[in-house]
């Protein structure tokens, strides 16, 4: 499961959860981006914070587990690379990339898509305020490469978004039982956000 993570919160961890069970999957590696080519270094927050932030969320479950490689590698974080490299460290294994149906209906713009497609399926989770319709129609145009490798997946919806989290820490609104105790912790004392 890719994403910024900036913070990660409830909705990431259903969505995953989810996409394990439904889709059998041994294990979930969550792997916050190094230097996401769509969003200014300026607009997120540290890796190592990201990081230690993932970490701390899916610390309780035993199917979840985190990789540093995009933060490790330089450069902007190609979903392509990560792939790439997931299968080469965990040879042999199929990889099913779980991330957000907002972010699926951009993925013809993505680098290296049709070889990125051709290296895993996508998992679409739904997201608060998302309309699965538009993705399936979506799916519906393109050549059938890419349909055949979109899995739509409808998860249970909660209306939580980082960014609204992150919005609510600087306008000092309260943020509990939005994302897990531990990561409102770490963001409090350090002082995240404000």
């Amino acid at each position: 499961m890719g994403g910024t993570f900036d913070p990660i919160h409830y909705g990431h961890l259903v969505a995953a959860e989810s996409a394990r069970f439904e889709f059998q999957l041994e294990k979930v590696i969550f792997v916050p981006a190094g230097c996401p080519p769509h969003k200014r270094e300026a607009q997120i927050s540290t890796p190592q914070h990201r990081l230690a932030m993932t970490s701390l969320a899916i610390a309780s479950n035993p199917y979840f587990e985190i990789s540093d490689l995009e933060i490790k590698r330089p450069g902007p974080s190609y979903t392509y690379d990560t792939v790439r490299e997931l299968k080469a460290r965990l040879a042999p294994v199929d990889i099913f990339f779980i991330t957000g149906a907002d972010a699926v209906m951009q993925i013809l713009s993505w680098y290296r898509v049709r070889d990125l497609l051709a290296e895993c399926c996508f998992i679409a989770v739904t997201r608060p305020g998302y309309d699965m319709r538009g993705l399936k129609e979506m799916l519906r145009r393109p050549a059938a490469w890419v349909a055949e490798r979109v899995i739509p997946h409808e998860v249970p919806a909660l209306a939580i978004s980082s960014s609204d989290i992150r919005r609510r820490v600087r306008m000092g609104r309260p943020i509990k039982y939005l994302l897990p105790e531990s990561v409102e912790d770490y963001i409090r004392s350090r002082g995240l956000y404000k």
